[in-house]
C-alpha cells in the first residue's frame, strides 16, 4: 500500500507521516520516503546557475525515477533512493537502500500534481496549513538545516515558493481523500487512530 501526503512547504507533512507510521508500525512494516530525495541532479552546471533554478516547479522533480521506484517496490524488489544535498543542489554518490514493505508513506509538496504518480497512491492526504505559519516554519528550517540567510529565504519564498504553491500545490488538494488542517498540530482536527484504522481497513480489503 502506498500513502501519499501532500501540502505546502512547512505545512507539517512529516509530522503527519510520522504519527501515522508510529501508529501502524507494530502491525505492518513501514518505510517513509520524501519527494525531496528526487530533486534532479544539477552537478553538470555551475553552482551560480543551480541557485537560479525554480525548485518549487514540478519540473524540478525527477518524477519518472520516483514512479519507477514506487512500481519497483510494488513488484517486490528493492530500490536505491537518491540522497540529495540541498547546500550544493546535487545528488550524493551514496544512496539509501529500501526494501519492499507492507506500507510506503511518501510526502512532498508536488506529489499530487502528476496523474501517473497520483494513481499509484492507495490513500491520499493533504495537509492544509495557513501560509504565514508555513513561511515561519520554512524560515526556521532553512536557517538551521540549509545554512540559508533570511534575505535569501524571503526572496525565494516570494519569487517561486508562493507563486508555485498557488499554481500547483493548492489546486492539487482536490485529489486528496482526506484534508488535515494545521499539519497535525490541531489535535481536534486530526485523529491519527481514525486515519490509521481506515488505512488498516483498506489493507484488510486486499488493496
Amino acid at each position: 500500500m502506498i500513502i501519499g501526503i501532500a501540502g505546502g512547504t512547512g505545512s507539517g507533512k512529516t509530522t503527519v507521516a510520522k504519527k501515522i507510521r508510529n501508529t501502524i508500525i507494530g502491525k505492518h512494516t513501514v518505510v517513509m520516503m520524501q519527494q525531496d530525495s528526487y530533486y534532479r541532479d544539477h552537478s553538470n552546471i555551475p553552482f551560480e546557475e543551480r541557485e537560479k533554478i525554480n525548485y518549487d516547479h514540478p519540473d524540478s522533480i525527477d518524477i519518472e525515477l520516483l514512479i519507477k521506484h514506487l512500481k519497483t517496490l510494488i513488484s517486490g524488489s528493492y530500490i536505491d533512493v537518491p540522497i540529495y544535498d540541498f547546500t550544493t543542489h546535487t545528488r550524493k554518490v551514496k544512496t539509501k537502500r529500501e526494501n519492499p514493505v507492507d506500507i510506503v508513506i511518501i510526502e512532498g509538496i508536488l506529489i499530487f500534481t502528476n496523474k501517473e504518480l497520483r494513481e499509484l497512491f492507495d490513500y491520499k492526504i493533504f495537509v492544509d496549513t495557513p501560509g504565514d505559519i508555513r513561511f515561519i516554519r520554512r524560515l526556521k528550517r532553512d536557517l538551521v538545516e540549509r545554512n540559508r540567510t533570511v534575505n535569501s529565504v524571503i526572496e525565494q519564498y516570494l519569487t517561486t515558493v508562493r507563486p508555485m504553491h498557488i499554481e500547483f500545490v493548492e489546486p492539487s488538494k482536490q485529489f486528496a481523500d482526506i484534508i488535515i488542517p494545521e499539519g497535525g498540530f490541531n489535535k481536534n482536527a486530526i485523529d491519527v487512530d481514525v486515519i490509521s484504522s481506515s488505512i488498516l481497513h483498506i489493507l484488510k480489503r486486499g488493496i
